[in-house]
């Protein structure tokens, strides 16, 4: 009997082929997953920032760099950088302050309720910062309930708001890491006659000091952008190099001044990036190196009395009390109870809107959706890029290089980035000043490094070894990527689509810029209503607030339901 077979040289070659060509497509689909982003925030980032900075060093050819080295130079530029600079450091320390024993006890120490105790703390942190500010406003407002300490459009005040809206960062940040701690080096501590107080400065205090310092940056970047806040609260007497922006564009129409304070600006942000960046690193060192330990101890009251009654007082003081205080502003009038200001939702509010504020809730859901999709798409691709562990040196700082870059619009002006798209997308091939698209795209932008920090940390957990014992079995690379790693991106894409769509509900800034009259979006609506005098307007616009603070606050609780177990970066 003949038994016919196939030349050994011809199914070798059909295999180094075949072997060849998935090695091809697969680094094909690693450099798209590069390419796609960077093209994106390039068009849409970099190119409006840059023309904005350009067009405003030049107008009709001719240099103004007069102009620009007079705005610097000028004490106004000055006084607001200083303003800028000691809202963000004030914010910053009482935030840290504030949240080391809330971090302690939120995830060093278990209790019941802590989970959803977990839950509220973080909502604050995603509600739009128009609602913060209306929400301190009716707190310390000639009828609020602290009104009597004369604090409104204060210093004070602001910092207390700056709190409100970072106090979840610090708690999270500083403790997941306390939470994975080794417990034993304190109890060695302890054994050899340390005191209490003495174990944790000597020894968990150095062990956190990674978290707290990338929680210290972080807060700071978000203290010295908080647009919303300071053009509510701010009055005339406080200014940011933010809210300067939007005023020299907006109102003034002066590119150099902007140009050149949207310069400053990024010299802060990226000094702020790369301690950022640098605090991260050493963080990720301090987890490998403490194993899988956990310090979770039961609730005593003896140990715990500080962080319990620190934690309250920021919970029910500052966390609580500026929501409960606009729940009820939204129900009272001065004839008593009412629920008018919540009927007048269906109105223009006395014509003081070209469309009723339904509509405005109507328009943020789609572009929150939108906003949300376009941020998933991109923030996973990063994820999946900057998550490997390249053996060369020189791949991993391109990789920590790539994650920088993708930071930027956390810390650059939303309002740069929206008149940025006014003055470059505004003729072929890409004229996109009629379309509605604008303003998902830009709080896409706005929302993106909060995905890439949701769901990276989750991707970093994964043991390397799970990848290789995959492919030593035979595991093609795309099979590893779906088994092994699909499973972690899904259990963080749910915490990631939270934070995209709260902050895309609440984005302020660029919105201002692209939304149309007849197309507003609910927090360009309270903005609306608080500018024009009026009891309907103010009431109008604690009700708007309220509804847009608790579907922000929905999605989140609904997100930290779905939340990996693993520790998240925010």
């Amino acid at each position: 009997m003949t038994t016919t077979t196939q030349p050994p040289a011809l199914t070798h070659g059909r295999g180094t082929w075949g072997r060849t060509g998935q090695t091809l497509a697969w680094r094909a689909g690693w450099t798209l997953a590069v390419v796609i982003p960077l093209v994106f925030l390039a068009i849409f980032f970099a190119w409006p920032v840059a023309a904005l900075v350009a067009r405003g060093f030049s107008s009709d050819g001719t240099s103004t760099l007069g102009a620009v080295a007079e705005v610097l130079g000028s004490a106004r530029t000055w006084r607001i950088l200083r303003t800028t600079l000691t809202l963000a450091i004030l914010g910053s320390a009482a935030s840290v302050l504030l949240g080391i024993p809330g971090a302690y006890l939120l995830y060093a120490v278990r209790f019941p309720g802590r989970g959803l105790l977990r839950a509220l703390v973080t909502v604050p942190f995603v509600l739009p910062t128009v609602v913060v500010g209306v929400a301190w406003v009716a707190v310390l407002g000639p009828s609020g309930p602290l009104a009597g300490l004369g604090l409104e459009e204060s210093l004070p005040a602001i910092v207390l708001a700056l709190v409100f809206f970072n106090y979840a960062v610090v708690v999270r940040t500083v403790g997941g890491l306390w939470s994975r701690l080794d417990p034993r080096a304190v109890e060695a501590a302890r054994s050899l006659g340390a005191s209490p107080a003495r174990a944790f400065r000597t020894v968990t205090l150095p062990a956190l000091m990674p978290a707290i310092a990338s929680a210290a940056a972080l807060v700071f970047l978000f203290c010295a952008s908080a647009f919303g806040i300071i053009m509510v609260m701010g009055g005339v007497r406080y200014s940011t190099i933010e809210t300067e922006i939007w005023y020299q564009t907006t109102q003034l129409l002066d590119l150099p001044a902007a140009a050149a304070l949207s310069i400053t600006q990024l010299i802060v942000v990226t000094l702020a990036l790369l301690a950022t960046s640098w605090t991260s690193a050493r963080q990720e060192r301090a987890l490998r190196l403490r194993g899988d330990a956990s310090s979770e101890r039961r609730w005593v009251w003896r140990r715990d009395a500080f962080a319990t009654l620190v934690t309250a007082a920021v919970a029910l003081g500052v966390l609580a009390l500026p929501m409960v205080t606009l729940v009820v502003r939204s129900l009272r009038s001065r004839d008593g109870w009412t629920l008018e200001h919540y009927r007048a939702l269906g109105t223009t509010v006395g014509r003081s809107l070209p469309v009723p504020v339904w509509v405005a809730i109507r328009n943020s859901i789609v572009v929150a959706l939108q906003a949300t999709l376009i941020a998933l798409v991109l923030g996973v691709l990063v994820s999946l890029v900057v998550s490997r562990r390249p053996r060369k040196a020189a791949a991993r700082r391109g990789l920590r290089l790539l994650d920088s870059v993708f930071m930027l619009p956390l810390g650059v002006s939303a309002v740069t980035v929206g008149f940025g798209f006014l003055i470059t997308l505004n003729r072929p091939p890409l004229d996109l000043r009629q379309s509605m698209i604008l303003i998902p795209i830009a709080q896409a932008i706005v929302a993106l490094p909060l995905v890439v920090r949701s769901i990276l940390p989750v991707l970093r957990a994964i043991d390397p070894r799970q990848r290789e014992a995959a492919a030593t079995l035979g595991a093609a690379p795309g099979r590893v990527l779906r088994t092994i790693d699909g499973p972690f991106l899904l259990r963080g894409i749910g915490l990631a689509a939270g934070f995209a769509m709260a902050t895309s509900l609440g984005e302020f800034g660029a919105t201002s810029f692209l939304a149309r009259l007849d197309r507003p979006t609910l927090p360009v609506v309270i903005f609306r209503l608080i500018g024009r005098p009026g009891e309907a307007n103010f009431g109008a616009a604690l009700a708007a607030s309220v509804l847009l603070a608790v579907l922000t606050a929905t999605v989140m609780v609904i997100a930290e339901r779905v939340r990996p177990a693993t520790a998240s970066e925010l």
